[in-house]
C-alpha cells in the first residue's frame, strides 16, 4: 500500500486532496443549517375588555411553543398598527396557554392596537390585531342637597358627586342666584375635591325672595352642575334672646328670653327648650310663656342633679319658629345632711325649700337622747310617750331603704319635751311645707307622681304617674297602724308626719299610693297620734 500511493502520478493526488478538502466543508455548511424542526410560537390575541380611561385589560392564548422553551410572552400597544415588542408592552410568565395583562398609563378617548405575543429561540410571534378605544373623560355626575334650616338671611344645601367620569374633580360647591339656571357665575361656595356628599350654607340672602340654587363640580374637561332646587327665604319669624339661666338647683333652675320682634306677624307662641345635647328644640322638653313680644321668664322643673344641660328660647309665628343663643348650665349636686346616729341622707333644693331626699332613721334625738324602740304591737298601742320601729320589726331588710317609723310622741317637740327629732340645723316638715312643696310641683291632685321614685322595685304597679320630676324621692316605706300595731302597706303607699296638730289626739300626716297620682292629707283621725309613720326633714332657712 504505502509503494502504491507513493507511485501515484501526481493528478490523482490532487484529485484526492481535493476529496479530503470537500468533506468538511460539506459537513460545516450542513450543520450551521436551522433545525427544521424548531419554529416560533403560535398564539392569539383576546379580546381587550374592562376598559377604563387609562387602562384595560388584555391577553392571549399560546397554543404551540414550536418545540422551543418560551422565554417571553404578553402583549404589545400602539396608537399604530401591528404593534411588536419595541412598543409598549407586558411580560408575562409561564408557556402554553391563556394569560392576561393589564395595560395602564393609557390616554382616554384614544384608539389602541393591540397583539399577543410570544418569542422562543426561533424568534417572536405575534397573535391577531385587536383593537380598541379608551374612555372619554367627561364633566363629573351629582345631585343637589334639598334645601334646610332656611331663615331670613341663610339657608342649608350641598350635593352628592356620584362619578369623577375619568377627571379628577378639583372644585365643588353651589351656587346660587334669583334667577333659574344659576351656574359658578353667580353667588357660590367652594367646598373642597374630590366624590361624595359635602354641606354648604347659603348667606346673605334677602328675606321673603325666592332663590335657585344647584350643586356644581368641575374636572379636566369642566364643570356640570345637579338639579336645580328652589326656596323662598323667611319673611317674618320673630327674633328673640335667650336670657341667663339662674336659680340653679339639683332639680330646677329659671330660665327665659326677650322676644324683641315678632317679624311683622304675631307671636303665638314663646318659651325655652332644654336638652342633655346641645342645639334643643321644641321637640325636646320646652315650656311655653305666653305669647308676644317682651320680657318672659320659665320655670323649669324634673331636671336630673349633677347634670350638664343645653338650653335655648323659642318663638313661633305664622312663618315660622326661631331660637335664641344656646345656653349651657349644670344642675347642683344633692346635698348632704348627718343626723346623730351617723347617717347621711341626701337633700333637694325644691323651690325655695330644702328638703331631705331619703326618710331619717336616727335613734336618738340630736341631743344624743335615745328613742324607744318598741316592737310588741300591745305595748306600741298604750303608749302616750316616744317611740319607734322598724317594719316588721326587722332593722336588716328595712332600716336602709325605707328608714323608721315613729309616733307621734317622738317627732313632736311639745309631747317630747322640746327635743328635735331632727340633725341639727333642721326640722319636722308643718303642713304649711307640705302644701308649699305640693303647690311647687302641681297641686295635690297630681304631686304623688312628681314625688315618688322610679326606676327601682320599691314601689308596686302600676306607680300611677310617678315621675319623681321633684328629686324627693319618696318611698312606700308602709306604717304601723294605729288600731292594731300591726305593719302595713309597705310597696304600697309612704305616709309622712308634719308637725302641725289636728283635732284633740290628732296630727297631719300626708301620704300618696301606688294606684295614685295625688298627695293625701288628713288630721282628723282619731288615735292618729298612735300610727307609726315616716319622717322627711326640712332645713332651717
Amino acid at each position: 500500500m504505502y509503494y502504491e500511493i507513493n507511485n501515484l502520478n501526481t493528478n490523482s493526488m490532487k484529485n484526492l486532496t481535493g476529496i479530503l478538502v470537500f468533506i468538511p466543508v460539506v459537513f460545516l455548511i450542513h450543520s450551521c443549517k436551522p433545525d427544521p424542526k424548531l419554529t416560533p410560537p403560535v398564539l392569539t390575541s383576546a379580546q381587550v375588555t374592562e376598559i377604563t380611561y387609562t387602562t384595560a385589560t388584555a391577553g392571549g392564548e399560546l397554543t404551540d411553543i414550536g418545540g422551543a422553551y418560551v422565554t417571553a410572552r404578553g402583549v404589545c400597544w400602539s396608537t399604530s398598527v401591528e404593534p411588536t415588542i419595541s412598543d409598549y408592552k407586558t411580560t408575562e410568565s409561564g408557556g402554553l396557554g391563556v394569560f392576561t395583562s393589564q395595560l395602564t398609563g393609557l390616554t382616554p378617548n384614544t384608539m389602541y392596537y393591540v397583539r399577543a405575543y410570544g418569542t422562543n429561540s426561533a424568534g417572536t410571534a405575534y397573535g391577531n390585531e385587536v383593537s380598541f378605544k379608551t374612555l372619554q373623560i367627561e364633566v363629573p355626575v351629582l345631585t343637589t342637597t334639598e334645601i334646610t334650616s332656611i331663615t331670613q338671611t341663610t339657608a342649608s344645601s350641598g350635593g352628592n358627586i356620584t362619578d369623577e367620569k375619568g377627571g379628577s374633580v378639583t372644585a365643588r360647591g353651589i351656587c346660587w342666584s334669583t334667577h333659574t339656571n344659576p351656574t359658578t357665575s353667580d353667588n357660590n361656595t367652594s367646598d373642597g375635591a374630590g366624590t361624595g356628599s359635602f354641606n354648604s350654607s347659603l348667606t346673605d340672602l334677602v328675606p321673603g325672595t325666592t332663590y335657585y340654587v344647584k350643586a356644581y363640580a368641575t374636572n379636566s374637561v369642566g364643570t356640570a352642575y345637579g338639579n336645580e332646587i328652589s326656596f323662598i327665604s323667611l319673611t317674618t319669624i320673630p327674633t328673640v334672646t335667650t336670657t341667663a339661666v339662674s336659680s340653679i338647683k339639683q332639680t330646677n333652675v329659671v330660665g327665659g328670653g326677650n322676644v324683641t320682634s315678632d317679624g311683622g306677624s304675631t307671636v303665638n307662641a314663646r318659651g325655652v327648650c332644654w336638652s342633655t345635647s346641645s342645639n334643643p328644640s321644641i321637640t325636646d322638653n320646652h315650656t311655653t310663656d305666653g305669647t308676644g313680644t317682651g320680657i318672659f321668664a320659665s320655670s323649669i322643673i324634673g331636671l336630673t342633679p349633677k347634670t350638664s344641660y343645653y338650653l335655648r328660647s323659642y318663638a313661633t309665628n305664622s312663618e315660622g319658629i326661631v331660637y335664641g343663643d344656646v345656653v349651657p348650665f349644670t344642675t347642683q349636686n344633692f346635698g348632704t345632711l348627718t343626723d346623730i346616729d351617723g347617717n347621711v341622707y341626701k337633700s333637694i333644693d325644691i323651690g325655695t325649700q330644702t328638703w331631705m331626699a331619703e326618710n331619717l332613721k336616727t335613734t336618738k334625738y340630736n341631743d344624743g337622747t335615745a328613742i324607744p324602740l318598741i316592737t310588741d304591737n300591745t305595748a306600741w298601742l298604750v303608749l302616750t310617750t316616744p317611740a319607734y320601729s322598724w317594719y316588721n320589726n326587722d332593722a336588716g331588710t328595712y332600716k336602709e331603704t325605707y328608714g323608721a317609723l315613729y309616733n307621734w310622741f317622738a317627732v313632736d317637740e311639745v309631747s317630747n319635751g322640746g327635743k328635735n327629732i331632727c340633725p341639727t340645723g333642721w326640722h319636722l316638715s308643718t303642713d304649711t311645707e307640705w302644701i308649699i312643696l305640693t303647690t311647687y310641683v302641681g297641686g295635690v291632685n297630681n304631686a304623688g307622681g312628681k314625688l315618688k321614685e322610679t326606676g327601682t322595685s320599691h314601689w308596686n304597679a302600676p306607680n300611677k304617674d310617678a315621675t319623681n320630676e321633684s328629686g324627693f324621692t319618696a318611698l312606700p316605706a308602709g306604717l304601723r297602724h294605729d288600731y292594731s300595731g300591726e305593719f302595713l302597706y309597705i310597696g304600697m303607699g309612704g305616709v309622712w308626719w308634719s308637725s302641725t296638730t289636728g283635732n284633740p289626739g290628732n296630727a297631719y300626716r300626708w301620704d300618696t299610693y301606688y294606684e295614685r297620682a295625688d298627695v293625701g292629707y288628713n288630721g282628723d283621725i282619731p288615735l292618729q297620734k298612735r300610727g307609726g309613720f315616716s319622717v322627711r326633714c326640712v332645713k332651717n332657712n
